[in-house]
């Protein structure tokens, strides 16, 4: 019960944050689709999807539903795409960083000494696990992650029936890979985000983690 209250609030944050940005980018590059349903909102109930988030506590790995985005809005959907890709991602990483700096000055000035500072101090550390890794996996180029669109983004235009392919077969490969792990306890996906979740963690706390 206790990790489920240290876990709550780090995981409905990372979410919300990462598909609000998403939406937010939209809007602000035009397109309006996202406010329309309700989703541009730090509400984590307008962004949950029950089983995403049963299974991120459950084996470590979920989602929220996605953010509605209507690329005809954009004056340059194939770059835009990868604006608004990338924004959530970004805001996961810029949640790591605030909490590698709060966690770094807690520990500094000695407030993870007194009563609950100890729980406060577990949750800053999941905070910052949770959405380094939320970053990092979405940054894989495998459809339908973030990735997948920033690869698009940047993709000159002779080679996009590439990524049509690709988008088709991404998400047997994705959930292939996730089963995998699950089966065998060999997470495929960990031992790349692994490197860089350790990597970050030591460059946001300052080296203290």
């Amino acid at each position: 019960m206790s990790e489920i209250l240290l876990l709550a609030p780090p995981i409905l944050l990372a979410l919300t944050c990462h598909e609000y940005a998403h939406g937010w980018m939209a809007m602000k590059l035009g397109d309006p689709t996202a406010k329309m349903h309700g989703r541009l909102t730090l509400n984590p109930i307008s962004h949950l999807d029950p089983i995403g988030t049963l299974m991120l506590f459950l084996v470590h790995f979920g989602w929220a539903k996605p953010v509605p985005v209507d690329p005809r809005y954009f004056s340059d959907p194939k770059r835009d795409m990868l604006w608004v890709a990338i924004a959530g991602p970004a805001a996961n990483m810029i949640l790591a960083f605030a909490s590698g700096v709060l966690l770094t000055s807690f520990l500094g000035s000695g407030f993870l000494a007194f009563e609950g500072g100890a729980f406060v101090g577990n949750m800053l550390i999941y905070s910052l696990q949770i959405n380094l890794a939320l970053a990092i996996f979405n940054l894989l180029p495998i459809p339908p992650l973030d990735g997948s669109k920033v690869l698009r983004g940047v993709l000159p235009y002779q080679y996009e029936h590439m990524a049509d392919r690709f988008e088709y077969y991404g998400p047997y490969a994705l959930m292939g890979i996730i089963l995998f792990g699950f089966l065998t306890g060999v997470s495929i996906f960990w031992m790349f985000i692994g490197p860089f979740v350790r990597f970050f963690s030591a460059l946001f706390t300052f080296g203290l983690m």
